[in-house]
């Protein structure tokens, strides 16, 4: 045996090298830059989740005006007529002292509702009412301010 005589059992087996000349042009089938031309070529899992965790925030949303928003505070006849006694004041502050309000909706728009019935002669301050309210508080020989 010689060392020129020897041969190999099985044949050498190389992996094909791909972007290295060619019919193929530059990329070779590869496509361009980035993650995929890559060795190993494996998409990041992580950066998929990162990215579906981001949340969709188009546009100002339907609740960001909120705090600017103004709102109605609505109250009944029937509640008003049970606090008040005839010939007083019906103002934002005096329903805040009675209690139909909270202390801290005394800053917004009260609306008076024509549910329920009115007796006494009241004078009402600075509320807003409804068309039936106002029949009611006339009727009833009250004034709107």
């Amino acid at each position: 045996m010689q060392l020129n005589s020897l041969q190999r059992n099985t044949s050498r087996i190389r992996s094909r090298q791909v972007g290295r000349g060619g019919k193929r042009g530059k990329t070779s089938g590869k496509g361009t830059k980035g993650q995929s031309a890559r060795a190993g070529r494996k998409k990041r899992p992580e950066m998929r989740d990162i990215i579906k965790r981001i949340p969709k925030l188009r546009g100002r949303g339907k609740s960001s005006l909120k705090s600017i928003r103004q709102r109605n505070i609505a109250i009944n006849l029937s509640a008003v007529s049970r606090a008040f006694s005839a010939g007083e004041v019906v103002s934002p502050s005096s329903l805040k002292l009675k209690g139909l309000i909270g202390s801290s909706k005394s800053a917004l728009r009260i609306k008076i509702l024509s549910s329920g019935d009115i007796t006494k002669k009241l004078t009402f301050n600075g509320c807003d009412m409804s068309a039936g309210a106002k029949e009611k508080i006339t009727a009833a020989g009250g004034i709107i301010k």
